[in-house]
């Protein structure tokens, strides 16, 4: 702002290059200013860990998948294919399916889940 103000008060119309250098330089300040933001907020969010004692949350293990095709069990026509389940019933998943299939107003044989989760 100081470097246009300065040309405007002078009554100097700038060059393209001295333009453009001055628009890199404003880029420039204002990157770097965003730069010093993201640190003082990763140097804070150390410190208040630090200081509480606190860890970051670990990532619980997935159930393991049941795979119900290489069980013997011949898929449905139409069917496109395995499903993997973690900490969800049967029940629970045929009626997340039916609900989507639903609300897209789409058969459910043309649909592909590849899994469902519970959220918890």
């Amino acid at each position: 702002m100081i470097g246009i103000a300065l040309i405007n008060q002078a009554n100097i119309n700038p060059s393209t290059r001295e333009a453009i250098m001055l628009s890199v330089l404003g880029m420039g300040i204002v990157f770097g200013v965003l730069l010093m933001i993201i640190v003082v907020i990763k140097l804070i969010s150390l410190l208040s860990g630090a200081i509480n004692g606190k860890e970051p949350a670990a990532v619980p293990a997935a159930a393991p998948v049941v795979s119900r095709i290489s069980e013997g069990m011949i898929p449905a026509a139409g069917s496109s294919g395995d499903i993997a389940l973690y900490d969800t019933s049967d029940e629970d998943a045929a009626l997340v399916m039916a609900i989507v299939a639903d609300e897209l107003k789409a058969p459910l044989n043309e649909l592909r889940f590849i899994s469902i989760r519970e959220k918890r």
